[in-house]
C-alpha cells in the first residue's frame, strides 16, 4: 500500500530547512539546492513543491510569521488571565526582540527579506508588506481600546503611536543584532515609552520580566 505523505508537513519542513540554512549563511546566498540538502531531500521534490526560489523565499516568510505569531501568543499567556492592552502590546513588541536563537533568527531573516524586496522584483510583486500593516492594524486597535478604557494619557494618538512603538521595535532589535545594546536596555526603552503612553495604574498591572 502507498504510504500516504502528509504534504502540508513536508512544506514545513523544508521551509525550516530555509529558515535554518538562511540563518547560518544569510538569506541572500541560500539557493534550493542548499534547501534541499538541509531537508535530507532531492532538489527536485523541493521545486516540486515550491517551483521557484521566490516561491519558495514567500512560504518561508509566511512560516516565519507564523512562528512569531506563536510566540507572541505565548507571551500574553504568560501575562496571565485577561491581561490587559499594555500587557498585550508589549508582549508583541518584546516578542519582535532578538533574545535569544530563534528571535535573533526572526530578526535577521525577516530584515533580509525587506532587503531583498527593495532589488528582486518577483519578491516585491509578493505580498510582503501585509504582516508589518497587520502588526500595526493589531497595535492600533489595542491603544484604542486602552484609550476607551480611560488607560492612556490624554492627547494620545494611538496609531501614530502605534507606527512609532513598532518602528523602534524593529530598530532596537537590529542594535541588538549587532551587539550595539543589550536586550536589557532594549526592554527598557520600550518600557519607558509605554510608561509615557499608559496611565501609571496601568503600567502597574504591566509584565516587567526581561524578555526570554
Amino acid at each position: 500500500m502507498p504510504k500516504c505523505v502528509d504534504h502540508a508537513e513536508r512544506r514545513s519542513e523544508i521551509a525550516e530547512a530555509l529558515v535554518r540554512v538562511a540563518g547560518r549563511r544569510g538569506l541572500h546566498a541560500v539557493g534550493m539546492r542548499d534547501v534541499a540538502a538541509e531537508a535530507g531531500v532531492s532538489l527536485r521534490l523541493v521545486q516540486y513543491y515550491f517551483e521557484t526560489k521566490e516561491k519558495l523565499l514567500l512560504f518561508g516568510l509566511e512560516h516565519l510569521a507564523a512562528r512569531f505569531g506563536d510566540r507572541v501568543s505565548a507571551r500574553v499567556r504568560a501575562a496571565g488571565h485577561s491581561p490587559g492592552p499594555r500587557a498585550t502590546v508589549e508582549a508583541l513588541l518584546m516578542a519582535a526582540l532578538p533574545t535569544d536563537e530563534e528571535s535573533r533568527t526572526f530578526h535577521h531573516l525577516y530584515t533580509s527579506y525587506a532587503v531583498l524586496s527593495v532589488h528582486d522584483r518577483a519578491l516585491a510583486a509578493q505580498p510582503f508588506i501585509k504582516n508589518p500593516d497587520a502588526a500595526e492594524d493589531a497595535v492600533t486597535e489595542l491603544l484604542r481600546q486602552a484609550q476607551e478604557a480611560d488607560l492612556l494619557e490624554p492627547g494620545v494618538d494611538a496609531r501614530l503611536e502605534a507606527v512609532s512603538l513598532l518602528a523602534m521595535s524593529a530598530g532596537l532589535g537590529t542594535s541588538i543584532l549587532v551587539g550595539q545594546r543589550s536586550p536589557e536596555s532594549a526592554a527598557a526603552v520600550l518600557e519607558h515609552h509605554l510608561d509615557r503612553i499608559f496611565r501609571a495604574h496601568e503600567g502597574a498591572a504591566s509584565t516587567q520580566e526581561t524578555p526570554k
